[in-house]
């Protein structure tokens, strides 16, 4: 794999008809560039967001080949994902394609920042806009999942709040399963530890309810600043995974509403069966206790 500071595209550069405006930001395999499309017209509306991918240099060896094919396999992927989720909680893919031997994503930019500049304790966002973000993504991955598709990599990171235009958008679907597709080239299940289920630590396959598994870490996590289980080494993270019973975030965050709680806990279970049927539940329970719950004197959404 070519190094990517070496293969950056300037600002004012042409490609795949695309004008390059700016880095958004990189990563090992490839970077993202904000972009102008002639296509879309002029305006904002022109504005995109493109994921490009590091070509691999001739000289790589089998593992860098290894890793670039399985990065251009989930961007793919992603692409195809994507193109069959159309809704406002999602964001959108316009395009893809490979342009001078690099895979490439065309998607809509999105405004605001992602979800993990509120996981700190001190930018915590009171309880009932932690509510309303859960339901939006609740009702984002309903949408997903009525389509056979499960996200697997559902966290903060991947999670863009746009409050000027009141838009949660969930991100990145490289890692997304489909219903039937077969699992990665190695056979391993890919995401983030801390936001794993404990039966896909078993070795079980992911699927809707291993997502609203994730969406419970987040929502402990957005209420309390904190990871519901938390280890400085790998192997003790997954034992308590595993193991350990689910906290109480009232009991570490002592403003959250006892029915706001119980529903993390529940989405936090063990079992599978044990949490909530489907998103769609969880995001109805969301909506109703968001009615009910006064709002909380801690942050304030419109200045955080």
């Amino acid at each position: 794999m070519v190094p990517m500071a070496a293969t950056e595209l300037a600002p004012g550069r042409h490609f795949a008809g695309l004008r390059i405006e700016r880095l958004i930001g990189r990563g090992a395999n490839g970077a993202v560039y904000a972009v102008t499309d002639p296509a879309a017209g002029e305006g904002p509306q022109a504005w995109r967001a493109l994921k490009l991918l590091a070509p691999q240099g001739g000289d790589a060896g089998d593992d860098a080949a290894a890793e670039a094919a399985e990065a251009a396999d989930r961007l793919a992927r992603e692409a195809a994902t994507l193109q069959r989720l159309v809704h406002p909680g999602i964001v959108r893919v316009h395009r893809a394609g490979g342009t001078q031997g690099r895979p490439w994503l065309l998607m809509e930019l999105l405004g605001g920042v992602d979800l993990t500049r509120y996981t700190r304790p001190a930018r915590l966002l009171p309880e009932p806009v932690v509510a309303r973000i859960g339901e939006r993504l609740a009702r984002a991955l309903a949408h997903a999942h009525a389509r056979g598709v499960v996200h697997r990599d559902l966290k903060p990171a991947n999670v863009v709040v746009d409050w000027a235009a009141d838009r949660i958008v969930l991100t990145d679907f490289g890692l997304a399963a489909v219903a039937g597709a077969e699992r990665t080239r190695t056979g391993l299940v890919l995401g983030s530890p801390a936001f794993m289920a404990p039966e896909l630590l078993a070795g079980a396959p992911p699927d809707a309810q291993t997502d609203l598994y994730a969406l419970g870490v987040l929502l402990y996590q957005l209420l309390t600043g904190e990871l519901p289980f938390d280890a400085p080494a790998l192997g003790e993270l997954l034992r308590r995974i595993a193991a350990d019973p689910a906290p109480d975030p009232a009991a570490r965050s002592p403003g959250v509403p006892a029915r706001l709680a119980g529903l993390v806990r529940g989405l936090l279970a063990k079992s599978p069966s044990a949490r909530p049927p489907h998103a769609l539940a969880v995001a109805d329970t969301l909506a109703a206790l968001r009615s009910g719950d006064a709002p909380a004197a801690r942050g304030d959404a419109s200045t955080a």
